[in-house]
């Protein structure tokens, strides 16, 4: 195991000079928490209560987390801070993260969106073993949909969770749980995953940065790759230094890892002027069977995050990726990684019918069609990585549309939502397929307030070069600064379904 690395310098622009305030201080970041607990400015308890309080404050009406570990995450605060107290530092010490519920955490079952009584774990999956390594306070584990499945974060096993932004849209899926509490500030960054843009669809439906590294950059170990390959885990952060540190801290591979990819620096690449890059502008999804069109505030958001990019100094070309047919090999593997974790939960009657179908045809593709879809994937590498012969790298909007209201895909037979998700998220899943880094980075508002993302791809390898262009693209853009009204208020509690706050409640232990 590679050693955990060093507490890293935070960048002027997170500078905590000043903050004496806890509203304040929980408000203002990973990077700045860590700093100010090394000071000894602040308690890891002090957040850890602050957390755990703005958690139960708001599950009633957000409902991002299944799981609230309040008793264990007050003992390891209270660990950090003798740890602090003795000198120790390391890169995230005494600092609250919450994780997506797809990743194992000792002592809690692993649900990952569905219904039934889990057994807890015995062990951190190696994600949660790195994070804990450097010093980070587990607080719960947020709502995913079933197995994932759904750019919304909505079932019946925990009702719906609600977008900061506007409480009657989803924040998306399925990291939508990990967005809405890193966009509330409940905490100040989470571990997701993507297997079809999971981390940046909610990303750019809550104003975050969400990267999705590089296959195999984060372990997925117990599980030697996630999904055939098409799932990794990445952060979710107000800033690019925030998920460039989460990152950091949870990289690193497993003896039992399929993919082991060499290390990379994207801690320091956030200070790092990116140099003048050569961007291709691409607007035209890859092909796939359902309708697809661009929202015209969608289009407007990427097109205004070009031009800011060619304002500092990059070429910004319009021209399109060589998809071909690359849906065709997406499908069997996302079908058998469904059709695997449906046979691990403990009620197979009491998944939604849309999973069953798609566990169903898990079966039927795979085999020999699943073997030819993933000897497909280093002539589709060859093909679509031909525009990095000419460019640095792709940008493009993140989603199609803005936030889609809670209950959209509610009801809908398999094909139908499988039709919507597509219409509505098209620019993402290729990058799964080819393994390659991508980032969502907010890129606006809709008329109405919604939250909208612009997407950087890169090649194999790429992370630091996104993370750079981010970052000068965050200094000019200064998202950050912008932040949803509070969630929590009584008024805000009135209008809750029925049902929503009771079903909340109980999942929280």
């Amino acid at each position: 195991m590679a050693d955990t690395p060093e507490t890293p310098e935070a960048p002027d622009r997170a500078d905590t000079t000043g903050l004496t305030d806890l509203t304040e201080l929980t408000d203002s970041g990973l990077a700045a928490q860590v700093r100010a607990l090394a000071a000894g400015d602040v308690s890891s308890r002090e957040l850890v209560e602050r957390a755990l309080a703005r958690i139960a404050e708001t599950q009633p009406v957000l409902n991002a987390f299944r799981r609230v570990r309040a008793g264990a995450a007050l003992a390891e605060a209270d660990a950090a801070d003798r740890r602090l107290a003795d000198g120790e530092r390391a890169p995230l010490l005494g600092v609250p993260i919450a994780v997506k519920d797809d990743v194992d955490v000792a002592g809690e079952p692993t649900a990952f969106g569905c219904a039934g009584e889990f057994p807890p774990k015995s062990a951190d999956s190696e994600a949660v073993r790195r994070l804990r390594a450097a010093g980070a306070v587990i607080v719960g584990k947020t709502n995913t949909p079933e197995l994932g499945q759904w750019p919304v974060t909505e079932g019946p096993a925990f009702g719906a969770t609600r977008n900061p932004w506007s409480t009657e849209h989803t924040p998306g899926g399925s990291s939508g749980g990990a967005a809405a509490a890193v966009a509330a500030g409940l905490v100040p960054a989470a571990l997701g995953s993507d297997g079809a843009g999971s981390l940046r669809i909610p990303a750019a439906w809550t104003h975050l940065v969400g990267i999705k590294p590089q296959r195999g950059r984060i372990s997925t170990w117990p599980e030697p790759e996630s999904f055939r390959g098409i799932t990794c885990h990445g952060p979710l952060a107000r800033t690019v230094a925030d998920a460039a540190l989460l990152l950091h801290a949870a990289s690193g591979s497993h003896a039992g890892d399929l993919h082991r990819p060499r290390p990379v620096d994207v801690l320091g690449a956030a200070d790092r002027d990116p140099g003048r890059l050569r961007i291709a502008l691409s607007l035209r999804p890859a092909f796939a069977a359902a309708r697809q069109r661009l929202d015209p505030e969608a289009r407007a958001a990427t097109l205004r995050i070009a031009e800011r990019l060619a304002a500092l100094g990059h070429e910004v070309v319009e021209e399109e990726p060589r998809y071909g047919l690359i849906g065709l090999t997406f499908v069997p593997r996302s079908m058998s990684g469904v059709r695997e974790w449906a046979g691990r939960v403990p009620d197979p009657a009491l998944l939604d019918a849309r999973t069953k179908v798609n566990a169903r045809g898990g079966l039927l593709l795979g085999g020999g069609i699943l073997r030819v879809a993933r000897a497909a994937e280093e002539p589709l590498r060859r093909r679509v990585g031909e525009i990095f012969d000419r460019f640095d790298l792709v940008l493009t909007p993140t989603t199609a549309v803005p936030p889609l209201r809670i209950g959209d895909l509610t009801g809908l037979s398999s094909s139908r939502t499988d039709a919507a998700m597509i219409s509505a998220c098209p620019y993402s899943w290729p990058w799964n397929v080819l393994g390659w880094p991508g980032m969502s980075v907010p890129a606006g508002f809709t008329a109405a307030g919604l939250p909208l993302g612009a997407q950087l791809l890169g090649p194999a390898h790429s992370e630091p070069r996104l993370v750079s262009l981010a970052a000068q693209l965050e200094a000019a853009e200064r998202w950050f600064e912008r932040r949803p009204g509070r969630v929590g208020d009584v008024a805000s509690r009135d209008r809750t379904p029925d049902g929503l706050g009771r079903a909340a409640g109980e999942a929280v232990g």
